[in-house]
């Protein structure tokens, strides 16, 4: 069985994350969207409310799962069993950075293969941390959310 891991904290999940999860369908059996915790980060969703509406997004997709981990993303691999990490890629800076996880990775683990989507030309330019900003200073977010994020 082809299955993915599709890492992130998603908070939120953007229409960018689901046009990379959607384009990677085709490509593997299951996919798994693993929302990282880390400790480290003061996240602006609860997980539960993240996990919730990644659920309803993709609530009628049976080839996708969601789950939550913490630790190296390498070793969650293991855990669900994954053989493949999939990453979505804005820009080259994106790359240069993911890139380094990737080698990483396969150093740590052969055999586990980080397969890399470029975003979609209208999803390259924002990221959760700049919808988050949004957020915060309450502006129109809906043009980077999935129809099912209401945020009060």
């Amino acid at each position: 069985m082809r299955t993915a891991l599709f890492p992130g904290t998603f908070d939120p999940i953007t229409l960018g994350h689901i046009d990379v999860i959607e384009r990677a369908l085709p490509l593997f059996d299951k996919i798994v969207i693993g929302i990282g915790i880390n400790s480290g980060k003061q996240p602006m969703f609860s997980i539960e409310q993240r996990i919730q509406w990644i659920q309803q997004i993709f609530i009628h997709e049976n080839k996708i799962e969601v789950s939550t981990y913490s630790g190296l993303t390498l070793d969650f691999c293991k855990e669900i069993p994954a053989n493949f990490i999939l990453r979505g890629i804005r820009n080259v800076g994106d790359y240069e950075y993911e890139k380094t996880i990737a080698d990483m990775n396969r150093l740590l683990s052969p055999g586990l293969e980080t397969i890399f989507l470029s975003c979609s030309p209208q999803y390259s330019a924002f990221s959760s941390t700049v919808v988050r900003d949004v957020i915060k200073n309450n502006g129109n977010y809906t043009i980077f959310l999935p129809s099912e994020i209401i945020i009060p």
